[in-house]
């Protein structure tokens, strides 16, 4: 039936308010409230004022349907006088049940249904928002290029042949310029959309930049494009400037000097006669600035620039430096100052000396014989 529409919404809203609001209230009271106001909203369906101009009753009373009138019925007969809860209960939550009716409640009787003609539902050439439910509007929403609340007329842009059998052609593009149209060409334009303007049956470009209808920010210059225009950004070189690049700046920016017709970079390096004032640092040209950096082999360290030296080492011995062969070289030397050493004492006669003289001039003249002694030897007197 149509009026089991509020049952969710009453059952709902007298538990909730039961539990909230009455705690001492059985869930039967609300229950047997409920039923009975469903059993009110049924017996006043069909219902009016009474007064015999339900028309002229609607229009200046609004709908019974909804109306005050048919409230306090409904609400009257919800209890029986000596049903002391359910009178207490329905007492309590008037205030909540007029706020649902008159805010909340939806409206029985009211469908959005679709509108349909031929080839089906919106002409078949769109779909329905709400399609008989509640949850749209009802309306057609119309596919690309049609319009209309059956969505039989051409869209903005968009134009129909004429047809000789009656049949109805479809919708078809108009060139890009026209917002009605008769025809795809460009001269077939009937109208123009925003940005063109219609000379000759043909759309022609609206030059917003050569007029007062662009709007563009400082630092920006206008660009015109078909049917609108951009806001682009100017040149760095530039304080404000009417179009792209160094040439047609208004002003030229810090670090840029007015050459020519052009706003060029200016060389603070060059110009300067210290622009670096610090001790070894090197002044380095940038557009529209400079910077300074450390020269070449020095770094910067709290702020200065300070000689880059290599990493310093543990100090090496006296003979670190020495090869293998410089090495034999020197023992052998040491060997001979002892030799001599040696013969000086064998030569007073001493007979102890004398045989250690021999025996190291026999183990020299052993090693000098080597071939060992004879590579090291060759070695030297190739100065490797």
């Amino acid at each position: 039936m149509w009026w089991s529409w509020p049952l969710v919404s009453v059952l709902v809203l007298c538990s909730l308010l039961s539990v909230g609001t009455v705690r001492t209230a059985p869930c039967q009271t609300c229950r047997k409230l409920t039923d009975r106001f469903l059993q009110g909203l049924e017996r006043t369906a069909n219902k009016n004022f009474g007064g015999g101009n339900t028309a002229w009753e609607e229009e200046k009373l609004a709908k019974y349907s909804r109306s005050e009138t048919r409230l306090l019925e409904i609400v009257e007969a919800a209890c029986d006088k000596s049903d002391f809860d359910c009178n207490r209960l329905l007492e309590q939550i008037e205030d909540q049940v007029e706020t649902w009716w008159f805010h909340r409640a939806p409206n029985p009787g009211v469908t959005k249904e679709c509108p349909s003609g031929p080839g089906g539902v919106c002409g078949g050439l769109g779909r329905c928002e709400g399609e008989g439910t509640r949850l749209g509007d009802g309306d057609c929403v119309c596919d690309p290029g049609y319009s209309g609340v059956l969505c039989q007329d051409c869209a903005d842009g968009y134009y129909r042949e004429k047809s000789s059998n009656h049949t109805q052609p479809p919708c078809s593009a108009c060139h890009h310029s026209c917002k009605k149209c008769s025809g795809p060409q460009d001269d077939r334009c009937q109208d123009c959309k925003p940005g063109w303007i219609l000379h000759s049956n043909k759309c022609v470009d609206v030059d917003e930049c050569g007029t007062e209808l662009a709007r563009c920010p400082s630092s920006t210059y206008c660009f015109n494009t078909d049917g609108s225009y951009e806001c682009r950004g100017c040149d760095q070189a530039c304080v404000g400037c009417m179009g792209s690049g160094p040439a047609r700046c208004k002003k030229c920016a810090r670090g840029f000097r007015l050459t020519g017709a052009k706003c060029l970079d200016i060389d603070e390096c060059a110009e300067r006669a210290i622009a670096c004032p610090g001790l070894n640092e090197a002044c380095v040209n940038e557009e529209g600035s400079f910077r300074c950096e450390c020269a070449e082999g020095f770094i910067r360290r709290d702020s200065i620039c300070v000689e880059n030296l290599p990493p310093t080492g543990p100090e090496k011995g006296l003979f670190d430096d020495m090869t293998d062969d410089e090495v034999l070289v020197l023992q052998q030397m040491f060997f001979g100052v002892v030799i001599c050493a040696l013969a000086t004492l064998a030569a007073k006669g001493d007979m102890v000396f004398t045989a250690i003289f021999i025996g190291g001039v026999a183990a020299m003249a052993g090693y000098w014989l080597s071939e060992k002694g004879d590579r090291v030897l060759d070695g030297i007197l190739k100065g490797r």
